[in-house]
């Protein structure tokens, strides 16, 4: 296997390319260890931060903006978008609010108050 990412951890957004199989995986054209460390966590265990809107249900036409509190697993990203299909909040929301404690190992919460 071999990959060639773009490190997005600092400025720099250094070309990388890992090369291995398996768990023995060799990361280069990193400038500092954080750069590796990313490589490998893409290659052997991506995840992302979920970010959507759910309804508030008690505003005419209104969205609140949500985000998982901590990464998921790439390949369980849509499970988390189909549970937030399903939730409404009722106003007043505020940021840090949970709206579910349980989404793939992470809680959901609110990014925006709405009064």
């Amino acid at each position: 296997m071999k990959r060639s990412l773009t490190c997005i951890i600092c400025p720099r957004g250094c070309a990388l390319e890992a090369e291995g199989n398996g768990r023995q995986i060799v990361v280069t054209g990193h400038s500092c260890p954080k750069g590796e460390e990313y490589a490998l966590n893409e290659c052997l265990h991506p995840v992302r931060t979920v970010t959507a809107t759910v309804r508030v249900t008690n505003r005419y036409n209104t969205m609140v903006s949500v985000k998982t509190e901590t990464p998921v697993a790439k390949d369980r990203m849509m499970e988390v978008m189909a549970l937030l299909r399903k939730c409404a909040v009722e106003a007043p929301v505020a940021i840090g609010d949970v709206v579910l404690q349980d989404a793939c190992g992470s809680r959901i919460v609110v990014t925006k108050t709405v009064d």
